[in-house]
């Protein structure tokens, strides 16, 4: 079965698995989904993430982020842009979310970058998803 939506099917993923306090979860092999991934990385929002192979295809596996208190490092994901209505921000309308606690996650022509890196660089896009 093709995924029509792998944004929002790698968040959704993301989202259940934290919610059930799993320490794994899979999501399908992208470039995009790479390019997500290593900004959550980066930004401290997941452990640690590796390719899996199998015989007939490759998967991310995505190892999740949880503190002391049993707390996960991701309280929320929320999908902005969708594939049936795609908003674009410019580079003086680049939302922060919750006061700069959360991620602004957006696609620029520089690649995919939290909402800050865009500012910084002048860039506007579409604004994918918010993390927090």
């Amino acid at each position: 079965m093709t995924i029509q939506d792998q944004i929002s099917d790698m968040i959704t993923r993301i989202r259940n698995s934290v919610m059930v306090k799993h320490e794994k979860v899979s999501v399908g092999k992208s470039k995009l989904n790479l390019s997500i991934l290593q900004l959550l990385n980066n930004e401290g929002f997941i452990s640690d993430f590796a390719e899996e192979k199998s015989e007939n295809f490759s998967n991310y596996s995505i190892k999740l982020k949880y503190f002391d208190d049993g707390s996960s490092a991701i309280s929320g994901l929320k999908r902005v842009s969708k594939p049936g209505l795609k908003i674009y921000v410019k580079k003086d309308e680049i939302p922060t979310y919750f006061a700069g606690m959360g991620v602004a996650v957006m696609s620029t022509s520089k690649g995919v970058m939290t909402g800050l890196e865009a500012k910084k660089q002048s860039l506007g896009g579409e604004l994918l998803f918010y993390v927090w």
